[in-house]
């Protein structure tokens, strides 16, 4: 992060979100078959760190609950390691309960390993089968276990029927807004530096223009504080 950037957390312009606390989670989660193997995805955990760094920017106070990436958490920002799903999963739910919103934006796995080697799996002649049992729905136990007041939002990464599949994730996961982009659209996705996102809400949809993920992100935190949030 530059001098500049870290100044900015401490002194941005618009701190319309000072006094909320809002936690953020970035980046892939690995699964581990052996003790140097693992099931992973692509994510960089770009979309997720901007958004904290612009929530930062903007004066909330911002806990950053991140897998493995490459790029360094904002200043200001609260750092939360972890590897796996479980870990992303016990770190989100023991922070939860004391944040005004919680954006949920890493690529979890949806699977694991059910039984991970001790030791690294040799190579033998023929197929290997591994067993794989779900992990934990991190964003629908929040919706389930939502405190009132509180705004949830979600990302959906889709390859086809985009909107359909995410209007549904909307209900399903009982979550106040869901941004949705497609992983086959130029620009958008993973380990780009620009994204094409429609934030869906049960009141409207957002088309956003590809545009640069901090903007991005800046949009994301603007109509997710617009949505009036349940219980209040």
């Amino acid at each position: 992060m530059t001098e500049h950037d870290a100044a900015s957390c401490a002194a941005a312009p618009t701190r319309n979100l000072a006094g909320k606390r809002i936690l953020v989670t970035a980046g892939p989660t690995q699964e581990a078959i052996d003790p140097v193997r693992f099931i992973s995805n692509h994510s960089t955990g770009r979309m997720g760190y901007a958004i904290a760094q612009r929530a930062c920017e903007r004066g909330a106070d911002v806990v950053l609950v991140s897998g493995k990436v490459s790029i360094d958490a904002p200043e200001g920002v609260e750092l939360v390691p972890v590897v796996s799903a479980q870990d992303m999963f016990e770190a989100v739910v023991s922070r939860y309960e004391s944040c005004d919103a919680v954006i949920k934006a890493a690529a979890v796995a949806d699977y694991r390993p059910k039984h991970t080697a001790s030791d690294k799996m040799k190579k033998k002649d023929g197929d290997l089968t591994i067993e794989l049992e779900r992990t934990v729905d991190i964003l629908s136990w929040l919706g389930a276990h939502r405190v009132p007041g509180q705004r949830l939002c979600g990302f959906s990464m889709e390859t086809r029927d985009v909107m359909e599949n995410s209007r549904a994730k909307l209900d399903r996961k009982n979550v106040d807004m869901i941004c949705a982009n497609c992983l086959k659209e130029d620009g958008a996705g993973f380990g780009t530096p620009t994204n094409h996102l429609t934030l869906i809400s049960h009141e409207r949809e957002v088309d956003l223009p590809l545009m640069d993920k901090l903007d991005a992100a800046d949009r994301v935190l603007d109509e997710l504080f617009a949505i009036a949030p349940k219980g209040e």
